[in-house]
């Protein structure tokens, strides 16, 4: 019994964000890591938050990707990206701060992908 409350406990004590699968941390989490990350200055290489960005990144990104060829089967893309395209990270940055600081929160890094490409490449008809 004690050691189940000391396993109980610690789980209690890792951070959601730990617990969250790839791709469901908040733009908000998102933003502040990557400000922080930006502060450090050359001395952000060494930081384990390089790489969980660059899988909430990736996750993120091939949610929507499974998403977007669901849509094509049914006929109805939400967005029409150019074969292979790329995203800049810059450009991904300044998508998320377009996000009221009141929603960064709720919004996901899945959601918040979706949106950037759905706003970067709309399908023209």
């Amino acid at each position: 019994m004690k050691r189940f409350l000391a396993v109980l406990t610690m789980l209690l004590a890792v951070p959601m964000a730990a617990i969250a699968a790839p791709g469901d941390m908040s733009v908000a989490t998102f933003l502040n890591k990557a400000d922080a990350l930006k502060a450090k200055g050359p001395a952000a290489l060494f930081s384990s938050d390089i790489g969980l960005l660059k899988s909430e990144g990736k996750a993120a990104g091939e949610h929507y990707k499974a998403r977007l060829k669901r849509e094509r089967a049914e006929g109805r893309p939400s967005s029409c990206p150019p074969p292979g395209v790329k995203i800049n990270s810059d450009d991904l940055l300044a998508h998320l701060r377009t996000y009221p600081a009141t929603v960064r929160p709720k919004v996901s890094m899945k959601q918040a992908m979706a949106d950037y490409f759905i706003k970067a490449y709309p399908c023209r008809r």
